[in-house]
């Protein structure tokens, strides 16, 4: 048993059974040896727990937390105010990290103080495990966090960053009111301190799972908190966000018109990119990736069939 872990790994697990196996390999294969793991299972009503119970009984780094559902940030906070060591890594329990993983952040954080979170570029799995071309660099659209966050979320996804515990003594922990974009909060919160850097690495390290069942957007739900998040964030530093604002809700539109576009409601993947043109139409000249999106409202058949191809059928909720 590791006394003093360097890292902490938080998986929350909520009906994850099918899955969670692939995470906890990724971890047992981990170059870097000296962490603890703690799996918090979040209330499942699957065979989760039992599938956990042989890691844990067999590496004594392995620990299963038990806790009424509450969502992925209770979970998380959860998870955290557990851990013992002084680097938090964070690990949905359907996603991989790559052997290589903890070693290289865990280097970038001992070698670099100023910096206060890692991570990598990651690439898209589909349901099964095989990889897809959807590939996230974690290359920030501008080089200052706060700006770049506001546009868009460069970390990527929930199983990328490795942070420093005391950075939730500083900022606190994620907000449990947010239904999603949480991690985009917790994210600003620490730019917004100014004195706490991102470090990219620019090797895919971190492989994120696309599910069927996970892609039932509840898109009217994600654009209240990202609205929510950005007015937050506004309060928190108006001299440095409020030139932001036009820029930064029209990267928010654009996402959600991706969303609608997958989820396959054309009539709102064209409102939300209309809105983003409306707020701020340099993006799609500066950005690639938003251009693509635009194209793709505009040539909606065709995107939706690559889009099944690639990731499979999806969901779309208006709640």
């Amino acid at each position: 048993m590791i006394i003093s872990p360097k890292v902490s790994v938080i998986v929350p697990a909520y009906n994850i059974g099918d899955y969670i196996e692939d995470a906890l390999r990724s971890l047992e294969t981990q170059s870097f040896r000296e962490f603890e793991v703690l799996i918090v299972n979040d209330g499942s009503t699957d065979d989760t727990a039992d599938i956990v119970k042989p890691y844990v009984d067999r590496d004594a780094r392995f620990r299963l937390l038990q806790k009424p559902n509450g969502g992925l940030s209770s979970a998380r906070n959860y998870g955290i105010r557990h851990a013992r060591a002084e680097y938090i890594a964070l690990l949905d329990g359907d996603d991989i990290y790559h052997p290589d993983k903890l070693a290289n952040h865990v280097a970038r954080l001992d070698s670099s103080p100023e910096v206060g979170v890692v991570y990598s570029a990651s690439r898209a799995i589909r349901d099964d495990g095989r990889p897809t071309f959807v590939y996230l660099s974690g290359k920030p659209v501008k080089s200052d966090p706060l700006s770049a966050l506001l546009c868009k979320n460069f970390v990527g996804h929930g199983s990328n960053a490795v942070f420093r515990r005391c950075l939730v003594d500083e900022i606190g922990e994620f907000d449990e009111g947010l239904r999603s974009s949480e991690d985009v909060d917790f994210w600003l919160r620490i730019a917004a301190t100014r004195h706490w850097q991102f470090y990219r690495e620019k090797r895919v390290l971190c492989y994120y799972r696309v599910r069927p069942s996970g892609l039932s957007f509840n898109v009217a739900q994600m654009q209240r908190c990202n609205e929510q998040i950005v007015q937050a964030a506004k309060e928190r530093s108006p001299e440095l966000v409020e030139p932001m604002l036009p820029t930064a809700y029209a990267y928010r539109y654009r996402y959600l018109a991706r969303l609608s576009l997958q989820g396959g409601d054309m009539q709102k993947a064209r409102d939300f990119i209309d809105r983003a043109w409306n707020y701020d139409k340099s993006i799609f000249y500066s950005d690639v990736r938003s251009l693509l999106t635009l194209l793709s409202v505009r040539l909606a058949p065709l995107a939706k069939l690559a889009i099944g191809r690639s990731l499979g059928s999806v969901r779309y909720s208006q709640k």
